[in-house]
């Protein structure tokens, strides 16, 4: 075991992170597809949202660094942070950097309004969300104009975000995508240094119980 690594992300924020990714690249390929492949298309949405859940409820009830109150930062901090970045001055951080904070919170944010749209929205042929017999299908036709409009703002975010980790991996030689594989990070120099358990019966009996949670709330949203 490597002493100068210590485990920060657990078990529930990779596997969280790594779907995201997987559901979101097939929500795009199947939208694209089109035809017969629209069921799939709403079963990934349906995956975002669960995922999004529970990533939320995560961020109150995970470990330490998985919190939102460990890794979103004042604007004071996230500014002073900012001009850091462009000195070259920058500390290295164990969970998200400040402004990696905020990136992170914008994302999962679009990442809900884009799964929640497609909830009411329809292609005018044969597919149409659960939802749909809420708003009636004038307001469907609408929803699902900014459900395509909310995609091309979600990509340039995912551009950014992942431009930010390939500006930290290549340029500052911070191994984020090991981080986010492994779960360990190098601790030297790291600011936000805590105690935290990332491993465990505990870590494990509250993720299953919320992905649990998210489920039946997705369930529940789409069957109403």
């Amino acid at each position: 075991m490597d002493s100068n690594k210590i485990s920060v992300w657990d078990i529930f924020v990779r596997l969280f992170h790594w779907s995201l990714v997987a559901a979101i690249g097939f929500a795009w390929w199947t939208g694209e597809q089109g035809g017969e492949w629209m069921d799939w298309h709403k079963r990934c949405g349906y995956a975002v949202l669960g995922l999004v859940v529970f990533r939320l409820l995560w961020g109150f009830a995970g470990p330490v660094y998985a919190r939102f109150s460990h890794f979103l930062y004042g604007i004071r901090t996230t500014l002073g942070y900012g001009r850091s970045v462009v000195k070259r001055q920058d500390p290295p951080y164990l969970s998200h950097n400040p402004l990696g904070g905020w990136a992170v919170l914008a994302l999962l944010l679009l990442c809900a309004l884009q799964a929640g749209t497609g909830l009411f929205a329809n292609d005018d042929i044969f597919t149409e969300g659960p939802l749909v017999h809420l708003v009636g299908y004038d307001w469907s036709s609408e929803i699902t104009r900014w459900h395509k409009s909310l995609f091309d703002l979600l990509l340039a975010v995912i551009g950014l975000h992942v431009a930010a980790v390939l500006f930290h991996q290549l340029g500052r030689r911070e191994p984020l995508l090991q981080g986010m594989i492994t779960g360990r990070k190098p601790v030297a120099g790291a600011v936000d240094v805590q105690p935290a358990v990332t491993s465990g019966t505990g870590v494990w009996v509250k993720g299953v119980l919320l992905a649990g949670l998210a489920v039946l709330t997705v369930w529940g949203v789409i069957n109403l």
